[in-house]
């Protein structure tokens, strides 16, 4: 039994469909659970319960926490430590695995290179909040009574993920047909991750003998990517003219007045302003799967 904690956000969606293509079985936990395959279970649960979050994980053989909290640091800095606490301690109870889907908040402002390496230096409170809870999971893995992983992706783009920066400024305008926009330096490299790499990236690490004990960077496009040349593909694909607007912070700000997304990713725009790299050849020489070329990846995101 693969047991989703946090089910049916995107993650879980592509987490899900991955594993019907391993005939593997599947309970989905959210406080509103629903059905991605015809044979999943699903238990309602608020992972913010200690027991409820035990009774769910009970009979799982791994369990993957890929909750996704709203994005408000007050809100983050309460929460994800209890969830994460009870996770644990629901695998630690039942004897299962765990699998930890985390971002790169924790390594802050990074000159050069993203690798499982890089040590945690967190310049935000989100940050700071995703060096704790990663750090909570990390001792328990050092002391040996929990089997885990971490499993790390780059900022989002994909089908279906609407809470991601490039939904809200590029995808979303080009399907009304307006100008995308980009926040930050358009010019600099920004890595993305694509979902449903992600998701059955995020499988294969469950369903591996050779996984446990360590963090993964899941496979991501190593070209370097910049925000107008993502713009540039994007605005082809939906054969509309190459335009950008670049909003300066001003902007940003005003606009975070009716965008929550743009409000909360304020403290987060050094990702934007320099350049974002992250390397997931560990992971990409470890299993063999590659991610997803851009372009390929950007076609489908406007075809959903």
């Amino acid at each position: 039994m693969h047991t989703i904690l946090g089910a049916n956000g995107v993650i879980g969606r592509e987490l899900s469909r991955a594993f019907a293509a391993h005939s593997a079985r599947v309970r989905q936990v959210s406080r509103s659970p629903r059905k991605e395959n015809p044979d999943d279970e699903i238990v309602s649960a608020d992972l913010l319960d200690a027991e409820a979050t035990a009774s769910a994980v009970a009979g799982s053989e791994v369990a993957y926490l890929v909750a996704g909290l709203q994005y408000d640091a007050a809100v983050w800095e309460e929460q994800w430590p209890r969830v994460m606490r009870n996770a644990i301690d629901a695998c630690k109870r039942h004897g299962a695995r765990l699998v930890f889907f985390d971002n790169v908040y924790a390594y802050g402002k990074v000159d050069g290179v993203m690798t499982e390496e890089t040590p945690f230096n967190p310049v935000s409170r989100k940050g700071e909040v995703r060096a704790r809870i990663a750090e909570t999971l990390l001792d328990e893995m050092r002391g040996g009574e929990l089997q885990a992983a971490i499993a790390r992706a780059a900022d989002f783009y994909g089908p279906g993920a609407t809470l991601s920066l490039t939904h809200a400024t590029v995808f979303d305008r080009l399907k009304k047909g307006k100008t995308p926009q980009w926040a930050g330096n358009a010019d600099a490299v920004h890595t993305f991750t694509y979902t449903p790499d992600a998701g059955a990236a995020t499988a294969l690490l469950g369903l591996s003998d050779n996984a446990w004990g360590e963090t993964w960077h899941l496979p991501t496009s190593p070209d370097e990517m910049t925000g107008r040349e993502f713009v540039r593909i994007a605005c082809e694909l939906a054969a509309r003219p190459n335009t950008l607007q670049v909003a300066p912070r001003w902007m940003l700000r005003l606009m975070g007045l009716f965008m929550p997304v743009l409000r909360e990713n304020d403290e987060m725009m050094y990702q934007f302003d320099d350049d974002y790299r992250f390397d997931s050849s560990k992971f990409i020489d470890a299993f063999g799967m590659h991610p997803t070329a851009y372009r390929d990846g950007i076609a489908a995101t406007l075809r959903d």
